[in-house]
């Protein structure tokens, strides 16, 4: 059909003539609502956005000569940023003579990676990297169903809270309920005053 012919059907239909395929020969062309068309695309674009998970990569910095308390710390932060379904890139760094002794780094980065085991997996081995020595864990769990796991978890801690608050509160009312409350005691005078001393 002719081009002029196409859009005076666009006009009598009040629509817009959209080229669809301008390469074909003869290029195709469509009669639509070019603004109910750009504002679905629109839509559609933001709930792919909204149903995309943004990987985040949690660093972590250890020396080789750490301290176990200092090591356990840590660690309960590595398993925090797995549980959450992030990654986690863990580095060691090198000072001075440190450099020479490449394998106490590797060791304690294995030890590491052998405690997360249950929640996390080796994504890329240690490698040296200049004065450090890198690598990175993966979780095993999406980021999404460690969203819904978390929040199922703090959703039970608050029932369970709001059970023993309320097993509490019952408890003090059968405990008022009971008996009067007891007598504030006398206070006499003080023995240790001098006895000659009248008050």
């Amino acid at each position: 059909m002719p081009t002029d012919q196409a859009l005076k059907l666009a006009q009598e239909a009040d629509l817009d003539l959209v080229e669809i395929a301008p390469q074909g020969k003869p290029p195709v062309c469509k009669l639509m609502d070019y603004g109910k068309f750009k504002y679905e695309n629109a839509q559609k674009a933001r709930e792919a956005r909204r149903n995309q998970t943004n990987v985040v990569i949690k660093e972590m910095k250890l020396r080789p000569k750490i301290d176990q308390h200092d090591y356990e710390t840590k660690k309960g932060h590595v398993v925090r940023f797995l549980r959450a379904g992030d990654k986690v890139k863990i580095t060691i760094m090198f000072r001075g003579r440190e450099q020479h002794r490449p394998e106490l780094g590797f060791r304690l980065l294995q030890k590491l990676a052998e405690d997360v085991t249950e929640l996390g997996f080796v994504e890329s081995a240690p490698k040296q990297d200049g004065r450090n020595m890198i690598m990175v864990l993966g979780p095993h769990k999406k980021k999404a169903d460690a969203k819904v796991e978390m929040k199922a978890e703090k959703e039970t801690r608050a029932a369970e809270r709001a059970a023993i608050e309320a097993e509490e509160r019952a408890e003090r009312d059968a405990a008022h309920a009971a008996g009067p409350v007891a007598q504030k005691k006398e206070r006499g005078r003080s023995e240790n005053l001098d006895p000659e001393i009248d008050a």
